[in-house]
């Protein structure tokens, strides 16, 4: 059975709300500190066999296979998560830009906001990484026109007559 089957199983043994509970609320805090430790030393690769790795992290091996399925997408070469075993030999080159973008995707606060992301990104990157996640959420429709009593659709709040739809005089 690869990590990657060990880690579903866990995740769907739970038998009781208070046990699925406890259980992500473990793994929600080794992943928090497996990412401060990230971020604390972020100018290299993590590399190594998967359970060496797991152990840096303070993680069994199959919860690290469910952290490693959760920032496979924001590494420069994603691994194939479900063929990860003990000694598979890895190496996490990890994009921080994708990571940050992706950890608001996951709506996973408690990450994006760890202080250490300080000596990663500048906070004006960050800004511009979340504006960017902002409208990637944001619904434009092109056929659809915009009337002179609408709202203006630079976000203004001003009526589209009173705004962008002003005639130069």
């Amino acid at each position: 059975m690869s990590l990657y089957d060990q880690w579903r199983a866990y995740t769907e043994d739970q038998n009781d709300e208070a046990a699925l509970h406890a259980f992500w609320n473990r793994y929600f805090a080794e992943e928090t500190e497996a990412y401060k430790m990230i971020l604390a030393d972020h100018t290299k690769p993590i590399e190594g066999k998967a359970s060496e790795i797991a152990a840096a992290f303070n993680m069994e091996e199959a919860i690290f296979a469910g952290f490693l399925d959760g920032i496979n997408t924001s590494l420069v070469t994603p691994v194939e998560v479900e063929k990860v075993e003990f000694d598979t030999e890895l190496k996490l080159d990890i994009d921080f830009e994708k990571l940050y973008f992706n950890m608001h995707e996951a709506k996973a606060d408690w990450l994006y906001n760890l202080k250490e992301w300080d000596g990663v990104l500048p906070a004006e990157k960050r800004k511009e990484i979340t504006k960017a996640w902002r409208a990637s959420k944001q619904f434009v429709s092109s056929d659809v026109k915009v009337g002179p009593n609408d709202p203006c659709p630079c976000g203004s709040g001003k009526k589209y007559k009173k705004c962008c739809g002003r005639s130069a005089d």
